[in-house]
């Protein structure tokens, strides 16, 4: 455990430490593209971020290669250079998009080129356990064709998903880490070494997403694009990959009985595995939305748009750090509880407690819609989000009362009421008197977020 550790900690530091030059080396490149209709932030801001990340993954198996236990890993296997080598392709193919924008379709060409590569190096699935069934040999196609299809599922799914300042980070750093108890509990208490692998590559896709986080989050000062969200969406299905049917089933002895009835048992171990979409169920969900939603409207799936989960969620009122953390909470619900029902299916207690997350997890979801306000005499006591909004009156400017009339002399329209609604920006518009706002609280979450709605209606290029 502790090599695990100074690897993903010499992962994690070197991303972080990075991650800086990166960003000024991005400006310099001009890598900053203009805002588009879609985006959610404000200013330009600089993207490459995955330069960072791949020389922190590359960092982080180095040290893990020269480590007396994880240098097993290399001379008993060849998946840690197999994953190197599609690692790189996929990143450079990711940092070309954030310089020049390719066409999506050469995107997917390099995706789909790098699963090949590493299918070539041996990173692939041999065989799959079946419920019923037993363990399934697969065929050399069938196996290249499995492993290709997770790994550019994931990739785009991952890809899909990164639109709001840290998310992408956050949710596949939670993935990671489900992988790793899994993996590394088929590692250590089985003695499998054919599960070392996997650990080693969750362990490393932490550190690369914990030590990028920091400039990612809320307000962001440098984004991943895609360069970093298609490398570590590759790092995740390469950890999949190398678990999933790599593991003989009648090897654990979990239970008694012959192969069929042992993989039968021992299903709930093998679902998170065996098809990583079940980690990251957000981000597929995000992308099977997408896709539909496009291909409904008569549009390209690679068409972009802003019907994603995230601007869903700030559609509904939720602040932009608001999202991020129910996304978060979405996808660990989703992956501690897949990982605690494989330990113990048994239990009943680990379903009542996903049904209860969940639960707590909608009324999150519902809250902008179902504001509380506090009576007349406790609003003294609560946030300002909280009380019952007022009704201010716009006030003439000094000298036309005097004049009943403008320093243009223009005859000053009559104060009328103004409602006060949360996130307007304090923008008049065409009137030309000046209003005094009371009770606004701007970084408040519970009110109506004109921004995005106000931005799509004035057509703006942003």
């Amino acid at each position: 455990m502790r090599e695990y550790l100074l690897t993903l900690c010499i992962t994690a530091a070197v991303t972080y430490l990075l991650t800086g030059p990166v960003r000024k080396f991005a400006i310099v490149a001009g890598a900053m593209p203009e805002i588009r209709a879609r985006d959610v932030h404000r200013e330009p801001t600089p993207r490459l971020g995955g330069i960072a990340m791949f020389f922190g993954l590359c960092a982080g198996l180095l040290v893990a290669d020269h480590l007396t236990n994880l240098n097993q890993v290399f001379e008993k296997s060849n998946e840690p250079r197999a994953l190197l080598s599609g690692a790189a392709l996929i990143w450079l193919i990711g940092v070309l998009d954030d310089k020049f924008e390719i066409d999506a379709l050469i995107k997917l060409g390099g995706q789909m080129i790098a699963a090949g590569v590493m299918v070539m190096q041996g990173l692939t699935i041999l065989w799959l356990p079946i419920p019923g069934i037993g363990t399934v040999a697969l065929t050399q196609w069938q196996g290249t064709l499995l492993t290709v299809a997770l790994v550019v599922i994931t990739i785009n799914a991952v890809n899909f998903v990164d639109g709001l300042d840290g998310l992408a980070a956050g949710m596949v750093c939670i993935a990671a880490a489900a992988f790793f108890m899994y993996a590394y509990r088929i590692w250590y208490s089985y003695g499998i070494e054919a599960a070392a692998p996997a650990t080693l590559f969750a362990a490393v896709l932490m550190g690369m997403c914990l030590g990028f986080l920091p400039h990612n989050m809320h307000p962001a000062r440098i984004f991943m694009g895609d360069s970093g969200s298609m490398l570590i969406g590759l790092v995740l299905a390469a950890s999949a990959i190398s678990v999933t049917g790599q593991v003989d089933p009648d090897v654990m002895n979990l239970f008694s009985g012959s192969e069929r009835n042992t993989v039968h048992q021992t299903v709930p171990v093998y679902i998170p595995l065996l098809l990583p979409l079940t980690i990251i169920a957000i981000p597929a969900a995000d992308l099977i939305l997408a896709i539909v939603r496009r291909t409904w409207r008569g549009q390209s799936p690679f068409a972009a748009d802003r019907g994603h989960l995230h601007h869903r969620l700030l559609e509904i009122g939720h602040s932009h750090s608001r999202s991020v953390l129910i996304m978060y909470f979405w996808s660990a619900l989703i992956a501690f509880g897949a990982l605690t029902y494989s330990v113990n299916s048994a239990s009943m207690w680990i379903v009542l407690a996903v049904v209860v997350l969940s639960a707590l997890g909608l009324v999150l979801l519902l809250l902008p819609r179902f504001t509380p306000r506090a009576p007349r005499w406790a609003e003294s006591f609560v946030p300002p989000r909280y009380r019952r909004r007022r009704v201010a009156a716009v006030l003439p400017e000094e000298g036309a009362e005097a004049t009943g009339e403008g320093a243009a002399g223009e005859v000053p329209a009559e104060p009328e009421p103004v409602p006060v609604a949360a996130g307007t920006g304090g923008g008049a518009g065409a009137v030309g008197t000046k209003a005094r706002v009371n009770g606004v609280n701007g970084a408040t979450a519970l009110g109506p977020r004109s921004r995005l709605l106000d931005r799509r209606k004035a057509g703006s290029s942003r």
